[in-house]
């Protein structure tokens, strides 16, 4: 009896001593990060808009993405008929936490599902020209927004440093309350295309 007691302690001594800790992210996995730069073209109240911005992110086991990233609208664009027919330009951005999954990264093409969750502001002001128009006190000048922008990519990795990705989206917004402008003018499909950097 007594050599069987100490043959099962034994046994859990030795099973105790190989067991391994179980955690939410492996001490073994791979892990990477990179930097883009982003072109999106889209249309804004049915007009075209380049908007131009960076994202960053932590790759998780070659597979998921963490980060956030900003965007803003680069080309100049004018609406009428807000005041007494005058020109008036608009600023308009977003930007927010930013998701990836990664499809067969080691393929040299290969896709990403990616979703943006963020928010965005839209101002009647011109980026060139910081003085204020001229506007009626009791005229709202800018507004924020809540953002949800999906997408799905193809991805060529072109170094083991550089990937070229681009894509389509649609930008869901909400809360526009703003004059001359509502929620389905600045919602809208994107073509994306990001220069992306790092260690994948």
């Amino acid at each position: 009896m007594k050599n069987q007691l100490l043959i099962l302690f034994i046994l859990i001594l030795t099973m105790n001593l190989f067991a391994q800790e179980e955690t939410l992210v492996s001490g073994d996995m791979d892990n990477g990060g990179f930097g883009a730069l982003v072109l999106k073209f889209t249309e804004i109240n049915d007009k075209f808009g380049l908007m131009i911005g960076g994202r960053g992110g932590w790759i998780m086991d070659h597979t998921f993405v963490i980060g956030g990233g900003g965007y803003g609208l680069v080309n100049h664009m004018d609406y009428a008929n807000i005041i007494d027919g005058e020109l008036i330009p608009l600023m308009v951005g977003y930007g927010g936490l930013e998701f990836e999954y990664i499809n067969s990264s080691n393929n040299v093409f290969h896709f990403t599902v990616y979703l943006l969750l963020g928010a965005g502001s839209i101002t009647y002001k011109d980026w060139d020209d910081w003085r204020w128009y001229d506007y009626p006190d009791n005229m709202k000048m800018s507004d924020a927004f809540w953002i949800a922008s999906p997408a799905i990519n193809l991805e060529l990795n072109i170094a083991s440093f550089f990937r070229l990705n681009a894509g389509a989206g649609y930008r869901f917004v909400t809360d526009v309350n703003l004059q001359g402008l509502t929620n389905s003018d600045i919602a809208g499909f994107e073509g994306i295309l990001s220069f992306k950097f790092g260690s994948f």
